[in-house]
C-alpha cells in the first residue's frame, strides 16, 4: 500500500486484518484509508504496532444497539 507517498508492506495476522476491514467496512472507507489515519495518528510507534492496537481497540468497542423492529 502506499502512505503519505511512499510504497509500504505491512504483516499482521489474519485476524488484526479481518478486524481492520471489519471497522473499514463500517465506516464506508478502504481499509487502505483506515490505515493511512491511523498512519497518520501513531507518531513514533512502529505501524505494524499500531494497526495491532488500533485493531484491538476496535474489538473492545461495544457493539451497536439492536433497534427493535416495527
Amino acid at each position: 500500500m502506499t502512505l503519505q507517498g511512499h510504497r509500504t508492506s505491512v504483516s499482521l495476522e489474519a485476524e488484526f486484518w479481518t478486524l481492520l476491514d471489519e471497522e473499514a467496512a463500517c465506516q464506508s472507507v478502504p481499509c487502505s484509508r483506515l490505515v493511512a489515519e491511523i498512519d497518520r495518528k501513531r507518531g513514533s510507534q512502529p505501524l505494524a504496532s499500531a494497526l495491532r492496537v488500533a485493531a484491538i481497540s476496535i474489538a473492545r468497542k461495544p457493539p451497536p444497539p439492536v433497534l427493535p423492529a416495527g
